[in-house]
């Protein structure tokens, strides 16, 4: 989760390290809703932009990425199986 503002402030062309600085900072010192507003290269409240994430939408992702890990295991068992026996094919090509 810490690289997700260096990642955001280099893809907007912004200092990352001045700024992610900052926010840590801002974080240390209590004030949780700090994040970053590429739009003016500083660190805001994103409450005050009305940038909010919702409990629903982060329950999804970890609902989606449970699905995911459950349909990777099913194919890693269903190609671990052994084939079933299958009668000789005795017929000319």
């Amino acid at each position: 989760m810490a690289q997700l503002p260096t990642i955001i402030c280099d893809n907007a062309g912004l200092d990352s390290a001045e700024l992610v600085t900052r926010l840590r900072a801002e974080h240390a010192n209590g004030h949780h809703n700090m994040g970053i507003d590429i739009e003016k290269g500083a660190v805001a409240d994103v409450v005050a932009l009305g940038i909010v994430e919702s409990l629903n939408v982060k329950m999804c992702m970890v609902s989606s990425a449970a699905e995911a890990a459950e349909q990777i295991l099913r194919v890693d068992n269903i190609i671990k199986c052994a084939p079933r026996p299958r009668a000789p094919d005795n017929r000319p090509c």
